[in-house]
């Protein structure tokens, strides 16, 4: 049997861990997002793909991924969701210098948990992203729950012309101020998908990555038995999807476990139903007429908890975070009694990247904030309580930490899940707590990706 190890967090882990080594190049690139007659799109991917290549690796593993730009511009890459070393974090002039054009940059962390992640530009990203540089990353547990298949899906959505080309409007100030750039075209794993074949009786881990730069997914599995099983990489108590439906903020992560108990030829449709007047068939299962087996199966489906430090609610320190600005933002603000301490004042047009549209405590971020706006005592509990001041959803991301939620507008979750970015709705008070182990200066941030370009973000210090 290995012996124990142990990583820069003080966690136990497998002794001389294998060392998993991967080579991403982002460029310009061609892929097929749509079927004929229409033609391929000009997109910007990893490994002239879209989306980058799955890079999955087993718990313990040590990563060692080689980054060359083939961009005509600086670019990085953040490993979103993991708790890593701050150097490794792929934050342009806060973690590390951007890679310039033509240059080589190498990562090397520990795979300290298992879960769904991704990867993703932090240079531009409202771009970056936009124009299809995201990818999974997979971290397999030790002993994995047993099933039939293991199944990525990661979603995006496209704002495309009638000739399938990207449109060339990033950075436009409507997106900034109101609901981000919601594409016209929504993808699974870079294609727009149309049916996906399962057997009566299998049993599917399904991972959803929601990679969009703004698009919230909701989807309803319909007679599908789909239990969710991981949030944000993190297991949680296996349970039903609240009032049947899986919503995924962008950048947020679900692991499904699908039970497809319906007759051979049997078609059920997913509905994304996230937008008023708006919902959709994203794809048909398609039931094979061959089954697998006659029931589900019985096997466990809990999966083994990660090594989180559990935060002390009684001794944790507790911190206020506003969330204002944006179009209605001081409408808002007033109706919930608050000073307007970061409304845009008539000035929203002024500018659009980093053009004071959106504020945290009161203070719109400038490109890349250096100056972390609160300092976290290391090793100590924290509570966090965020408020939405705004008139629109925000997914708010704390890089190289998961936080428990512990309650929304004052009553408790239900199952204290562990996430790494929580959906805030308008006028909603979220209440996160973690133990802040991991030293540095950290991105916190709305993963709606043009929020974060006109504002909202900013720096929080663990020393």
């Amino acid at each position: 049997m290995a012996g124990i190890g142990a990583t820069a967090f003080g966690k136990p882990l497998r002794a001389e861990p294998q060392i998993r080594s991967f080579s991403l190049r982002p460029a310009p690139g061609q892929a097929r997002l749509v079927p004929e007659p229409y033609p391929a799109t000009p997109v910007w991917g990893f490994n002239g793909q879209v989306p980058g290549p799955e890079l999955r690796v087993r718990q313990g593993d040590r990563l060692r991924i080689v980054v060359t730009n083939g961009l005509d511009e600086e670019t990085t890459v953040h490993w979103h969701g993991l708790r890593l070393p701050n150097a490794m974090d792929g934050v342009p002039h806060l973690t590390q210098k951007p890679i310039a054009p033509g240059e080589t940059f190498t990562y090397e962390f520990d795979a300290i948990d298992a879960g769904t992640f991704w990867y993703h530009p932090h240079q531009r990203s409202f771009e970056q992203v936009g124009r299809g540089l995201a990818g999974p990353l997979i971290i397999d547990e030790s002993n994995p729950p047993r099933v039939d298949r293991d199944v990525t899906w990661l979603l995006d959505d496209w704002r495309l012309t009638r000739d399938a080309a990207i449109a060339d409007d990033f950075g436009a100030a409507m997106d900034m101020s109101h609901a981000g750039r919601l594409g016209n075209t929504v993808t699974i794993n870079g294609r727009v998908p149309d049916v996906f074949v399962v057997r009566q009786g299998e049993r599917i881990r399904l991972r959803l990555i929601n990679a969009a730069n703004a698009r919230i997914f909701a989807l309803d599995f319909g007679d599908l038995s789909a239990r969710v099983i991981a949030l944000d990489g993190q297991p949680v108590t296996p349970h039903a999807a609240p009032d049947g439906v899986v919503v995924l903020g962008p950048a947020m992560r679900a692991d499904i476990m699908l039970d497809c108990l319906a007759d051979p030829g049997t078609t059920v449709q997913i509905i994304d139903r996230a937008y008023r007047d708006n919902e959709f068939n994203l794809l048909d299962v398609v039931f094979d007429d061959t089954p697998l087996r006659a029931t589900p199966p019985d096997w466990e489906i809990a999966l083994p908890a990660n090594p989180l430090i559990e935060p002390d609610l009684n001794a944790a320190r507790r911190h206020e975070i506003l969330f204002t600005g944006g179009m209605m933002g001081a409408m808002v603000e007033r109706q919930m009694g608050l000073s307007q301490s970061g409304s845009m004042m008539g000035g929203m047009m002024g500018g659009v990247v980093g053009g004071g549209m959106w504020f945290v405590n009161g203070v719109a971020a400038e490109g890349h904030m250096l100056d972390p706006f609160l300092t976290l005592e290391r090793d100590a509990s924290h509570i966090l309580q965020m408020t939405n001041a705004t008139a629109f959803d925000h997914p708010i991301h704390l890089h190289g930490h998961s936080f428990r939620v512990i309650s929304r507008d004052g009553v408790p979750t239900e199952f204290r899940e562990w996430q790494d970015t929580v959906l805030i709705a308008p006028r909603e008070q979220v209440e996160i707590a973690l133990v802040a182990d991991n030293p540095g200066d950290w991105m916190f941030h709305c993963h709606i990706l043009e929020h974060q370009a006109a504002g909202m973000m900013g720096v929080i210090r663990v020393a």
